[in-house]
C-alpha cells in the first residue's frame, strides 16, 4: 500500500485485496470500506485486485484492513526487515516504532534492541523509502536486510582503544578517592584534573552528546541524552568552581564523576556490543553450512556453479565428503548422509535413488546425482535460519510490559531530577548539593539495562540452543519454559552424542577375539563411517596388530568388502550377508 498527500488533511491510499473474483464482490468491498468514518471515495478494480481510497489522514489504516477481512476478503500483506543504526536505549525502541507505525499502511512494527532489527508488517506496495524516511524523521538510519546477513559496522566488535584510553585518563582522577582507604591524603592540581577530564568528556564521550542531540530534536529522551545532562552538569559545576576558587576548592571538584561515568558506560557499550556479536553467532554458523557453489551436470558435464544461479530442475553433483548444496532427490548413486543438523539424528542415514536429501548435510562415502527440488530461501536449512532471526528478533510477553514502562522512563527522570533539585534547595538552600543530587539522579537512572535485558536474554538463550541443535520457536515459548517439568523426545537418536563405540563382539569358528578385531580393523581402516571410527577406537585401545589387505571397496549402505591372503573378507550388515548367502553364526561378520 502507498499513500500520497492530496492536502493537508486527506491521502491517497492503495490497498491490496485478494479473494475478488466478480463485480458484486467489487461492490461489496467499496460498500465496506465507504462505511468507514473518515473515507471520502473508495474505487475498486477487479483486474489489478486494488482499491483506492480517499480519506483523511487520521483513518486508521488497521481499520481499512479489517473492514476488507470483515467482508470475506484478505488485505495483501507484506513483511519488510530493516536494519536500523543509531538505537541506544528501550526509549529509542519507542520511538522508531512510533514513527513506523504513523506511516500510511503500515500494521504492526516490532523493533528488537539487541539485534538492531525492525519487523515491518504492512499492506502491499508500502516502499522501503517510505519506511526509510521515517526513520531517519526520528533520528536513527534504516539500512534493508539482504538474505544473507551482512557485516554493518555495528556488527563488528568496536575498536577497544577509546575504553583504554578513557581509562588510563580517568584513572589519575579516581586516584585520590582510591589512596584515602589507606590514610593517603593526595589531590591532583584542579586545572590537571580538567585537563585530564575534558578529552573524556567532549572527544571520547562525542557519541553521547551526538546521540542525545538527536533524541532533542525528535522532542524525545533516551539514555545518552540523561548520560549528557548528567556528566555535563558534573563537569559544568567543576569548571564554575574553580574558575571561582581555584585550588582552594579542589576537594568540591567532580572532574572524576563524569569522566567516571562516561568511561563505565563506553565499557557497557563495548560488552553489549561483545554480547551482541557472540549470540548472533549461531545464524552466521548456520549460514556457513550452505555452500556457495555446486557442481552442476550439463550435458554431460561438470560445470561450477554458484548456487544463488541453480534452477528447480537442475542437476548436483556431490562428491563424497561434500556438503550438499541443494534439497533435492537422488537420481543415482547410493550413499549415507550426515543430516544431524536437520533431525538431530547423530547416525548418517542411508541415501538411494529416490530418497530425498536436505542441502547443508554432508554426504558420505558414496558419490550422489542430485536433482535440485528447492534453492535459496525454499530450502530447509533457510528456513531453519529464519526461524532462529525470528525467534531471536521476537518480543517476549515480558518485553511488550518493558516497552510500555521505557517509553515515559526518559521524561519521568527528567521531572524527577528537577523535583530533587527543588527539593533540595528548598530544604538546604545550597544550589551546589541540589545540583549535585539532581546528577545522581539523571546518571543513575540509565534505562539501558531496562531495555536491553530482555532482548539481550533471548538472544542468547536462542543463540546457545541453536549451537546445541535445540530450535525454538519464539519467544513467548521461551519465557514459559521455566515452567517445563518432563521433556519427550521422539527417539533415542537426539540424546546421543554422536560418536558410536564398540560395547562388545563375540568371536565365532574357532578364531579368537584378537584376531577377529584385527580382520574387522583392517577393513576398516581406509573407512570414514562412524562405525568404521568406533571400530578402529577399539583397536588402538587394545593394540591389536592389523593384518595386511587389498582390493577393500565400500559397498554403500551395506557395508565393505576385501581381500585377506586369498579369501574374501565381508563385513556390514545382514542385508549383505545375506546377499553374498552367508550364514551368520559361521562367519565372521560384525553387525552394522
Amino acid at each position: 500500500m502507498s499513500a500520497t498527500s492530496q492536502s493537508a488533511s486527506a491521502v491517497e491510499i492503495k490497498l491490496g485485496i485478494a479473494g475478488m473474483t466478480c463485480a458484486s464482490c467489487v461492490s461489496r468491498v467499496e460498500k465496506v470500506l465507504q462505511k468507514i468514518p473518515g473515507v471520502t471515495d473508495v474505487s475498486v478494480n477487479l483486474a489489478t485486485e486494488e482499491a483506492s481510497i480517499k480519506a483523511i489522514s487520521a483513518v486508521e489504516i488497521a481499520a481499512l484492513a479489517e473492514a476488507v477481512h470483515k467482508a470475506g476478503y484478505q488485505p495483501k500483506t507484506e513483511s519488510v526487515e530493516l536494519q536500523v543504526e543509531g538505537m541506544t536505549c528501550a526509549s529509542c525502541v519507542g520511538r522508531v516504532e512510533k514513527a513506523l507505525l504513523k506511516v500510511p499502511g503500515v500494521l504492526k512494527a516490532s523493533v528488537n534492541l539487541a539485534t538492531e532489527k525492525v519487523t515491518v508488517e504492512t499492506l502491499s506496495g508500502v516502499t522501503f523509502a517510505m519506511l526509510a524516511a521515517a526513520v531517519s524523521k526520528a533520528g536513527y538510519t534504516a539500512n534493508p536486510l539482504t538474505e544473507q546477513p551482512r557485516e554493518s559496522p555495528r556488527s563488528h566488535l568496536p575498536d577497544w582503544w577509546p575504553i583504554a584510553l578513557s581509562t588510563l585518563l580517568t584513572l589519575p582522577l579516581m586516584a585520590p578517592m582510591l589512596l584515602e582507604l589507606f590514610g593517603i591524603e593526595w589531590m591532583l592540581d584542579g586545572w590537571v584534573q580538567m585537563a585530564l577530564a575534558s578529552p573524556v568528556q567532549f572527544w571520547l564521550g562525542w557519541r553521547f552528546y551526538r546521540a542525545g542531540w538527536k533524541a532533542v530534536k525528535a522532542r524525545a529522551g533516551n539514555m545518552d541524552l540523561l548520560v549528557v545532562l548528567g556528566t555535563s552538569a558534573a563537569y559544568g559545576l567543576s569548571v564554575y568552581q574553580l574558575i571561582q576558587s581555584g585550588d582552594e576548592g579542589a576537594f568540591h571538584l567532580y572532574f572524576e564523576a563524569s569522566a567516571a561515568v562516561i568511561t563505565l558506560v563506553l565499557l557497557g557499550k563495548w560488552l553489549e556490543a561483545r554480547a551482541k556479536r557472540q549470540t548472533a553467532d549461531a545464524i552466521r554458523a548456520l549460514n556457513a553450512l550452505r555452500p556457495s557453489v555446486a557442481k552442476v551436470l550439463v550435458d554431460g558435464e561438470e560445470v561450477t556453479t554458484p548456487v544463488e544461479s541453480l534452477s528447480i530442475g537442475d542437476l548436483v553433483v556431490v562428491r563424497p565428503g561434500e556438503r550438499i548444496a541443494v534439497d533435492g532427490e537422488v537420481v543415482s548413486g547410493q550413499s549415507h548422509a550426515d543430516e544431524a543438523l536437520i533431525t538431530g539424528e547423530s547416525q548418517p542415514v542411508s541415501k538411494s535413488v529416490g530418497d530425498k536429501v536436505t542441502g547443508g548435510s554432508v554426504n558420505g562415502e558414496g558419490l550422489l546425482h542430485v536433482r535440485t527440488m528447492a534453492i535459496g530461501a525454499e530450502t530447509t536449512l533457510a528456513r531453519i535460519i529464519r526461524m532462529v532471526e525470528s525467534a531471536q528478533a521476537a518480543k517476549a510477553p515480558i518485553q511488550r510490559i518493558v516497552d510500555r514502562v521505557s517509553a515515559v522512563f526518559v521524561p519521568v527522570v527528567l521531572v524527577i531530577a528537577v523535583a530533587t533539585f527543588a527539593g533540595w534547595m528548598f530544604y538546604s538552600g545550597d544550589w551546589e548539593q541540589a545540583l549535585i543530587n539532581a546528577v545522581a539522579v539523571l546518571v543513575i537512572a540509565c534505562p539501558c539495562a531496562l531495555g536491553l535485558a530482555t532482548p539481550t536474554a533471548i538472544m542468547a538463550g536462542t543463540g546457545v540452543a541453536a549451537r546445541q541443535g535445540i530450535l525454538i520457536k519464539d519467544a513467548e515459548a521461551l519465557e514459559v519454559a521455566h515452567a517445563v517439568t518432563a521433556v519427550a523426545f521422539d527417539k533415542t537418536g537426539t540424546l546421543t552424542d554422536g560418536k558410536p563405540s564398540l560395547a562388545a563382539f563375540e568371536a565365532v569358528g574357532g578364531i579368537s577375539k584378537d584376531m577377529l578385531l584385527g580382520i574387522a580393523g583392517a577393513l576398516q581402516q581406509t573407512s570414514d563411517h562412524p562405525l568404521a571410527h568406533a571400530v578402529m577406537e577399539k583397536v588402538r585401545e587394545q593394540g591389536v596388530t592389523l593384518p595386511s589387505v587389498t582390493e577393500a571397496k565400500a559397498l554403500p549402505g551395506r557395508g565393505i568388502q576385501a581381500r585377506l591372503g586369498t579369501g574374501s573378507m565381508l563385513l556390514g550388515s545382514s542385508r549383505l550377508m545375506q546377499e553374498h548367502i552367508v550364514s551368520l553364526p559361521a562367519s565372521l561378520a560384525l553387525l552394522r
